[in-house]
């Protein structure tokens, strides 16, 4: 049996995590942190996580940005691993992550779906062999209106995972409506689209000569992510400190 403390409890995705491992006879979601109370969950909530003391094996976290930094320190003080969900985060937080890392596991996704994990392999491969042949790379990524960061941390992570495969030699181009010029040949571009209620679309779009190849995932639930989390959670589960990422649950 994994236990849980669900940071960010009272979150849609706080909500459907903790609706899954209700059915879950493997795992059990023994505390929530939310800075708002205001739900039966079936577990203690605490709006100060330095007021939980409940023993956990991991930590999934699904909040904001702005609540990470103290999440990191409980987490290393308490040496309870952490699974973080969270995008959006500053180069200062990153670094932090990394520097917790070292005292506690953490594992760091920018998406806990199975698809998108084996997506940033296939980009990988088609890269080297599309980019190799002048193919321009573009990704577009599509999210619902209350999404507060773009372009997603996923977008990055397929950009990341394609630069990565070549090397680094591609530059991000984010905008292109102040530029009055081609196309860089060495250009990777970005786009972001928020509206409705789209869970999540990423298309990396290959344009060739004459030719297009498009690689795309959807998510049509939210529940892909949850169910991504907490099978992080559990392989967390009495782990040495480090920095783990999907790619090590998916191979475990």
């Amino acid at each position: 049996m994994t236990k849980i403390i669900m940071h960010g409890c009272n979150g849609h995705m706080g909500q459907v995590i903790s609706e899954i491992v209700a059915k879950d006879e493997n795992a059990e979601i023994i505390a929530g942190i939310d800075i708002i109370n205001n739900k039966e969950n079936g577990y203690p909530v605490y709006t100060d996580i330095n007021d939980c003391t409940e023993k956990a094996d991991a930590i999934i976290d699904f909040a904001s940005a702005k609540a990470v930094d103290k999440l990191l320190d409980y987490a290393a003080t308490r040496q309870i691993p952490v699974v973080l969900c969270t995008t959006g985060l500053s180069e200062e937080q990153i670094a932090k992550t990394a520097e917790t890392s070292r005292k506690v596991a953490v594992l760091r996704s920018a998406n806990m779906s199975l698809g998108i994990n084996m997506l940033l392999k296939l980009v990988q491969d088609a890269a080297k062999i599309l980019a190799s042949a002048d193919f321009d790379i573009e990704i577009v990524e599509k999210h619902h209106n209350q999404k507060l960061d773009a372009p997603s941390g996923t977008a990055l992570a397929l950009a990341d995972s394609i630069n990565e495969a070549m090397e680094h030699q591609y530059e991000y181009r984010y905008d292109r409506s102040k530029l009055r010029q081609k196309r860089e040949k060495k250009e990777l571009g970005i786009s972001s689209v928020r509206g409705g209620s789209i869970v999540g679309e990423h298309e990396i779009i290959f344009a060739g000569i004459d030719e297009v190849v498009e690689i795309k995932h959807t998510a049509y639930s939210k529940a892909i992510f949850a169910k991504g989390a907490i099978s992080a959670a559990k392989f967390l589960k009495g782990k040495p400190a480090g920095m783990y990422d999907m790619s090590d649950v998916i191979n475990s």
